[in-house]
């Protein structure tokens, strides 16, 4: 790519997009086109391609997905599988009309089997059966690899694919309903410190920004207590009590975002689809007919904890001192999704910032 190169980056203002975005400008990249939910709908098809046709951009990554942790991707099943669905294609074959020379597609490590071999490899795909909470958008997340796929093998299109790890930093989502594992437990507990210090400027400095069930700041108290009771932060007495979901015995692996930036700002600038395809293993099999290749690969750390760790090293970050329970007739997801990344690293590629660290920055930028 040249410095002044035309890039679209759908999904600009999300975590995943706005993390590249910043990395492309911090490397001197000019000319970057995004459009706001507002400007452009991305589940219109005709509105998609009269923006490429008028924009024409020669780079596109394509991070806009509409997301969710277990509770949304459990509750909104069908809007989660036709707007994805319908974001990728209509993207995706709009780049092919109009030459886009290469397509960075953002996937997601829940592709993958629930019950397969760990750490996952790029070659498990489709070889079990999914997790059934979040099965529509990860079938919706597998198409959008196989449409990649399938406009290389056609007519020879450079997109690529990436699956990243769960994913944590600036921009992410806390609300409670919607948000992912880690920003739910970050949000919480700092709520329940708040709470079991007294500190009542701070909830509602909290909810002002961020309602909750259209309880804000400036609702009574016996309201706001109401609502951080139902997302099970209780107060007996002078005791705090957090109530999380699941067991937390299920494992995770998490990545700062802006490592993961780094890392997709790398494949667009140094790799192409065929790199993939040669290094995939076992070797290439493109020229049969009906079988698959690898133009995808993953993202991640390579390192796991179980999210009763995770929520720990965060009660230690806030400094809440109250109980932590756990929830055991809510679902956990799958047990373990820790990603094989060693064709990243091949490649390469590597995150730098620890976990902890990463919360400790993510934490400090949102009591700011």
């Amino acid at each position: 790519m040249e410095k002044q190169s035309k890039i679209y980056i759908a999904g600009h203002a999300g975590m995943v997009g706005s993390a590249i975005m910043r990395n492309l400008k911090a490397k001197g990249y000019t000319n970057l086109i995004g459009q706001t939910i507002d400007e452009l709908d991305l589940t219109d098809q005709q509105a998609v391609a009269g923006f490429f046709r008028k924009e024409r951009p020669e780079y596109v990554v394509l991070a806009a997905a509409k997301v969710g942790g277990i509770l949304a991707n459990d509750t909104y099943r069908a809007q989660f599988i036709y707007e994805n669905l319908m974001i990728e294609t209509n993207i995706i074959h709009q780049a092919y009309l109009t030459g886009v020379k290469k397509l960075l597609f953002l996937g997601s490590s829940c592709i993958y089997p629930r019950n397969a071999p760990q750490p996952l490899k790029e070659e498990y795909l489709l070889t079990s059966e999914l997790e059934q909470t979040n099965e529509p958008y990860a079938i919706a997340k597998i198409a959008g690899i196989k449409l990649c796929e399938s406009y290389y093998r056609q007519y020879g299109c450079n997109f690529i694919s990436v699956m990243p790890t769960n994913l944590f930093g600036p921009n992410d989502n806390y609300d409670l309903e919607k948000s992912h594992v880690l920003p739910a437990i970050i949000r919480k507990m700092h709520l329940s410190r708040c709470l079991e210090s007294g500190d009542w400027e701070g909830i509602r400095k909290d909810l002002d920004k961020r309602p909750v069930e259209g309880v804000s700041g400036q609702s009574a108290e016996p309201e706001i207590l109401q609502v951080l009771d139902k997302y099970r932060i209780t107060r007996h007495a002078s005791r705090v009590t957090l109530t999380l979901w699941g067991t937390g015995q299920v494992y995770r692996e998490f990545m700062h975002v802006d490592d993961m930036a780094a890392a997709c700002v790398k494949i667009l600038e140094e790799v192409d689809v065929s790199d993939l395809v040669t290094r995939s293993t076992p070797p290439p099999s493109s020229p049969q007919m009906g079988r698959g290749v690898t133009t995808f690969l993953n993202i991640g750390t390579g390192q796991d904890q179980t999210i009763a760790e995770i929520a720990l090293l965060v009660k230690s970050i806030v400094g809440f001192a109250g109980n932590i329970e756990w929830d055991h007739a809510k679902p956990d997801g799958t047990f373990r999704k820790l990603l094989d990344v060693s064709m990243m690293g091949k490649l390469g590629m590597a995150g730098v910032l620890s976990l902890e660290e990463g919360i400790r920055q993510v934490y400090q930028a949102y009591i700011s």
